[in-house]
This record gives C-alpha cells, sequence and structure tokens, in this order.
C-alpha cells in the first residue's frame, strides 16, 4: 500500500473512532432518567362543622298593604313619589272632599238642633216631676212629656253618631300610609272616579324585617323531624332555627336569620314542607319577591376531615384521592365524601389526617411512583359551588395569592 493511502485510511479510523465515542455518551445521556415530578401537597383540615342543605327560596314582605279609598269621590291630588320609601302616616292621596264638608255641617246642625229640642223637654220633664205629684197634671200628659224626652235623648245620640260619621268621611278623603315601607306606582290618576272600597290605588310592602319561604323535599323533612323528637335540635316558633340566605350574584350566603314557622302540614301534590325565615334587612338590600339561596342547618357541630375540593378526582363513580408517603411514593385513596364546607370536602371515610394529599399535579402522577412533594397550605374556593374541574395553574396562582 502506498504511503499517501496508508494517510488517509488511518485519518477515516480516527475520525469513526471519534464518532463511535460520541453516540455512546449521548445514548448514555438518553438512558438517564427523569427527575420526578414536583406536586403540590397539604395535609387534611380538622374543622367543626354542621351538616345542612340547600334550597331555593323567595322572598315576601312581612307585612303587604293595598292601597284602596274607603270613600268615593273624583281623585284630587298624588303626594308621592312613585317607588320611594315612606313612612307611616304620611299622606298619600286627596280625593274631593267638598261633598264630605256639606255632611259634616249638616251633621252639626241636626246635632244642634237635637241638642235645642232635648234641653226643652228637660224642662218640661222637671216641671212634670213638680206637678205631677201634686195633682195639677194629668197622667196622660206626664207620661207624653217623659216619652218625648226619651226620644229626644235617642234623637241627640243619632245626630251625634251621624257627626262622628261625617267627620270620618271627610277624614278619608285624605288617603295615608298604614304602615312604613316602599310604595308601587299610583294606579289611578287624578281627576278620574274613586268607588268606595273597590278602586286599587298603589300597593305597599315593608322592608325591614323581610320573610323568605322555602319548601323541604320529604327526605329533608324526615330527618328534620327525626331530630327534633330525638331533641338533637331545639326549635320552636319562639327559639327559631338558624338559617342563612345567599343572593344570586353572591358567592356564599350573607345574610343570618331563623326558621320561625313552619307549615302544619307536607303538601300532598308536591311533597314538600313549608318552612319560613325571617331576617333582618337594614339595607333594604332584599326585596320582596327575589329568588334566594337558603341553606338550613341540619344536627349538632361535629369534628370533620377537609381537604380541598380540587384535590379529588373520580373514577368509575367513585371519589378518590392521590397521597405522598414518607418515601415520596404516591399511592392511591378510594374515599368517602361529604358536604362542602367553603369550598373544602368533608372526607368521611379514607383517609387518616397524617397523610398528605396532592392538591395540585394530579395529571402527572400515578400510583407507585416517586415525586417531589412541595407542601403548602390547604386550598380553599371561596365559593362553595365552584367547580371540582378547576385546573392546576389556576389552583397553584390562588394559593399563591393566599
Amino acid at each position: 500500500m502506498r504511503l499517501p493511502e496508508k494517510s488517509i485510511w488511518l485519518g477515516m479510523l480516527l475520525i469513526s473512532c471519534a464518532a463511535l465515542a460520541g453516540c455512546g455518551h449521548t445514548q448514555a445521556e438518553a438512558q438517564k432518567p427523569p427527575p420526578p415530578p414536583e406536586v403540590l401537597v397539604s395535609l387534611p383540615i380538622m374543622r367543626q362543622v354542621v351538616d345542612y342543605e340547600d334550597f331555593p327560596g323567595r322572598t315576601e314582605a312581612v307585612n303587604a298593604v293595598e292601597i284602596r279609598a274607603r270613600v268615593g269621590g273624583y281623585l284630587e291630588k298624588v303626594h308621592f313619589k312613585e317607588g320611594a320609601e315612606i313612612k307611616k302616616g304620611e299622606l298619600l292621596f286627596e280625593i274631593d272632599d267638598r261633598p264630605y264638608v256639606a255632611d259634616l255641617a249638616r251633621a252639626e246642625g241636626n246635632l244642634l238642633q237635637s241638642e235645642g229640642h232635648l234641653r226643652r223637654l228637660e224642662s218640661d220633664y222637671k216641671r212634670a216631676m213638680d206637678l205631677y205629684p201634686k195633682g195639677a197634671m194629668g197622667r196622660e200628659d206626664y207620661d207624653k212629656i217623659i216619652g218625648d224626652r226619651t226620644e229626644a235623648s235617642g234623637a241627640l245620640a243619632v245626630a251625634k253618631a251621624s257627626k262622628d260619621t261625617a267627620s270620618l268621611n271627610l277624614s278619608f278623603t285624605k288617603v295615608r300610609a298604614p304602615l312604613s315601607g316602599r310604595i308601587s306606582r299610583r294606579f289611578i290618576d287624578p281627576g278620574n272616579m274613586v268607588k268606595a272600597d273597590e278602586t286599587a290605588l298603589t300597593t305597599i310592602v315593608s322592608l325591614d324585617p323581610i320573610y323568605a319561604y322555602f319548601d323541604l323535599d320529604e327526605r329533608t323533612t324526615l330527618r328534620l323531624q327525626r331530630l327534633m323528637r330525638d331533641k338533637n335540635i331545639r326549635w320552636s316558633p319562639d327559639t327559631g332555627l338558624p338559617v342563612q340566605l345567599g343572593l344570586a350574584d353572591e358567592e356564599g350566603f350573607s345574610k343570618g336569620g331563623t326558621v320561625n314557622f313552619a307549615d302544619n302540614r307536607v303538601d300532598a301534590d308536591t311533597g314538600t314542607w313549608r318552612l319560613r325565615g325571617l331576617f333582618d334587612n337594614p339595607d333594604h338590600s332584599l326585596a320582596p319577591g327575589l329568588f334566594v339561596r337558603i341553606r338550613l342547618p341540619i344536627g349538632n357541630p361535629y369534628k370533620a376531615m377537609l381537604v380541598s375540593e380540587q384535590a379529588l378526582s373520580r373514577d368509575q363513580g367513585q371519589k378518590n384521592l392521590y397521597v405522598v408517603d414518607a418515601a415520596n411514593k404516591v399511592a392511591y385513596r378510594r374515599v368517602k365524601v361529604g358536604r362542602l364546607h367553603d369550598g373544602l370536602r368533608i372526607i368521611a371515610e379514607g383517609l387518616a389526617p397524617n397523610e398528605m394529599v396532592i392538591v395540585s399535579g394530579l395529571q402527572r402522577v400515578r400510583p407507585g411512583m416517586e415525586v417531589d412533594p412541595k407542601q403548602i397550605d390547604m386550598p380553599a374556593l371561596v365559593a362553595a359551588h365552584d367547580s371540582p374541574g378547576m385546573k392546576d395553574k389556576e389552583l397553584t396562582k390562588a394559593t399563591a395569592q393566599k
């Protein structure tokens, strides 16, 4: 072999060896296992809780009045602003009072006439009482004077009643608010004829306090009544049963009240039992007719173990958790859950209080694998009805803000 050819062959051999060495290094790096995935873990929370049931409800005014005229006549004036809050006794409407002024004047005249007639007959009666015992007056004249005096006394009483009626009717021409509250619009305009006790003028509803009616399903009704019979719940219309109320645009239950009424029977058509809560409403944020959410506590407080709703997943219809043991290995836990409390779910069975629960990174784990756990406080959502499908990224962000 010539010398140049031998040099070329040696050079190619060196290049091939270097390439083989580089490939071996790359394969070694590729075979190195990846680091364990990082997950966020938390200890379960132990807290005193009370079981509850949620129901739809509707608010109603404690007092609601339909204003009607008590005397007839033509409507002259309207003195209120529609939809405003008014005070008891405030002037609302005026009806033409001239006929009633005339009736009162006639009644007063009749009263004066009756009083004068009675005074004259009183004088006759006194004379008769002096003359009759002396025989100076006959029996017939004596009886007639006594009878006339009695008739005059009755006529005077009728005249007084007529005057009182005329005065009352005159006062009814000024329609005043029978209670404090919020007034509706006027149902009739000035100039129209108003019929006594027939024509509706407007309505008034009270605002503070306010009622909320709600219906319990049959299963909850039986449970609640059983707790009452067993004295586990002490309730009466006087003491009341605590209840909470939330509006449609709220993320919780902002108002507390008491159940002060329960119907005397279960509705046979719907199988529900109607209850009523009484709530203070000083800011008038509740108006009659609103649909609201009612939370009724049922039973006595007890200590429960809770975890974030986001830590739970579902497998074949069963709730489960993933926990991390002392060796940083993932373990599967099938659990029995209870009610949701402020974004935390009660774990009734299947979890120990000292086990670390994975609350973020669930999509990266499987039973038996090793992880890199980072402990945080158990996150809780603000709203009790938040979706359990919140992404881990959103949960981590919420936890960091907390």
